[in-house]
């Protein structure tokens, strides 16, 4: 939800207003989804990326208002919590530049803020969940000065009608409550944005679902949490339990999680936006001055507010975008199963790996949403999430397979050839999925990392958990700005 909104305290005539508003918005969606009147000659790719301020003991620091102060530039921007930041990298074509130049503009922009956040005593840091982060962290006060996250917070709890439960049960155990959302803001993840056409859109999307799991696996980089070892991708169910607007009644009677992998393959985007409408009351509902209808009908291009503000809201996995520049109208998908981090050598190969394989499967004859349930691709999500390198999971042809043989033997290939497809030749394709396959190989990632430094600590009388975990986040740091990929790193 990047939009900025006021404080308000909103009526049920604004509520009723609203959902007119989204109906009337989704009619023109339909509408132009028929007309076929969208960008996509020059399909663009994007990145975001959100991080974590901590101090020079690798603590975090609650100082992103003078961050931001200090780096001035409107490619950043605040998150959730005071601890965040948001980086959104300018959009591209995917091979323009030739190897290595998206690499350097990210590291570019990366070497640029953490100058000037030192400048104010703070650091930058990639990474899933701050080690360090605890409980104490991560209440109200910790929210972002940012009206739309107070707002959010209210709307949320307002719903509820009860604290948050969180309860995670990994190699340790946390159960806890929680007053704020400000839990989520634990969450730090790599959004990769990929833009289609309308008519491509649902074989995308089907195939970014389907891998889901195995970009966790291979990517999972949150194994801490208030300083307990749970999942090594903990993350996941972080976020889909500190965003949860139902109390345990409403689960009982099914109703859908804002949080959400989605229930069924689909054959238009206009299933996703039409499912948000019809599954989830608005939190924000706020209504802009546009007639859409109007718009369109006029020879313009419609913002569809009420629509893009409530998507905003609903926190799928894959998250249908649609947005409008100067060039148009256009549709994207929204990749936010990645945790942020470990270095900008990793976060590229992850990117490769996606766009290639994502490419791949939708060129297959068989497409693999074909022959695999759906729910057996949210199964593997949250398996890759529990077991991170070492899950074992599904694929079509191949039954329950462990993630790496699976990545080796079968999905490895398939993103070259999708990728060669995108016109990337081998010499630009090696070293980025190469990445990718030394990971494999090694069984190794920023998770396995985490979790062996932090024994290893412990075992060599660091002190008790928060110091080992303090220790380790300043080893990993140090690594991070070395920018050799994770499976690399040594473990001291």
């Amino acid at each position: 939800m990047g939009r900025d909104v006021p404080a308000l305290v909103f009526t049920r005539e604004d509520r009723r207003r609203y959902r007119d508003k989204m109906h009337t918005c989704l009619d023109v969606l339909a509408q132009m989804l028929r007309e076929s009147g969208f960008e996509s000659e020059r399909p663009q790719v994007g990145l975001e990326i959100e991080l974590n301020l901590v101090g020079e003991d690798g603590l975090p620091a609650m100082r992103n208002t003078e961050v931001l102060q200090a780096i001035a530039d409107p490619a950043w921007s605040s998150e959730l919590g005071r601890f965040n930041l948001e980086i959104n990298i300018p959009p591209r074509r995917l091979l323009s530049g030739g190897p290595g130049s998206w690499e350097q503009e990210i590291r570019d922009a990366l070497n640029h803020a953490e100058e000037r956040a030192s400048a104010v005593g703070a650091h930058l840091i990639m990474v899933g969940i701050l080690p360090t982060l605890g409980e104490a962290d991560v209440g109200e006060a910790a929210l972002s000065g940012d009206p739309r996250y107070r707002l959010l917070n209210e709307q949320i709890f307002a719903a509820r009608g009860e604290d948050l439960r969180i309860k995670v049960e990994g190699v340790d155990r946390l159960a806890m409550y929680a007053d704020a959302i400000t839990p989520e803001a634990a969450c730090t993840s790599t959004q990769f944005h990929l833009q289609v056409a309308p008519k491509e859109f649902a074989d995308y999307w089907n195939a970014a679902q389907a891998v889901a799991g195995v970009q966790i696996a291979l990517a999972a980089n949150s194994p801490f949490l208030f300083g307990k070892e749970l999942w090594r991708e903990t993350r996941i169910p972080l976020f889909e339990q500190a965003t949860d607007t139902r109390p345990q009644e409403i689960k009982a009677q099914g109703v859908r999680p804002r949080v959400w992998f989605g229930e069924r393959w689909i054959t238009s985007v206009f299933d996703l936006f039409e499912e948000n409408v019809r599954y989830f009351p608005a939190l924000l509902p706020i209504c802009d001055d546009e007639d859409p209808q109007e718009a369109l009908d006029s020879g313009g291009v419609p913002e569809l507010g009420e629509l893009t503000l409530h998507n905003g809201t609903i926190y799928r996995w894959n998250r249908p975008v649609y947005a409008v520049t100067d060039s148009g109208p256009h549709l994207r998908i929204e990749n936010r199963v990645l945790p942020a981090g470990p270095t900008v050598a990793d976060i590229i190969a992850n990117g490769a790996f996606y766009y290639g394989l994502t490419r791949a499967l939708v060129d297959e004859d068989r497409p693999v949403w074909t022959r695999m349930s759906f729910s057996v691709a949210e199964e593997n999500l949250h398996t890759a999430a529990r077991d991170g390198i070492d899950a074992r999971l599904y694929w079509p042809g191949a039954g329950e397979v462990p993630v790496t043989e699976l990545v080796l033997r079968r999905l490895l290939p398939l993103a070259h050839r999708g990728l060669e497809l995108a016109g990337m030749d081998a010499q630009w394709r090696e070293p980025l999925l190469g990445v990718i396959e030394q990971r494999c190989v090694t069984a190794r990632n920023g998770a396995l990392w985490q979790a062996e430094t932090v024994h290893h600590l412990e075992k060599a009388g660091a002190g008790d958990r928060h110091e080992a975990l303090r220790r380790m986040t300043t080893a990993y740091m140090d690594y991070m700005h070395l920018n050799a990929p994770v499976h690399t790193w040594p473990v001291d």
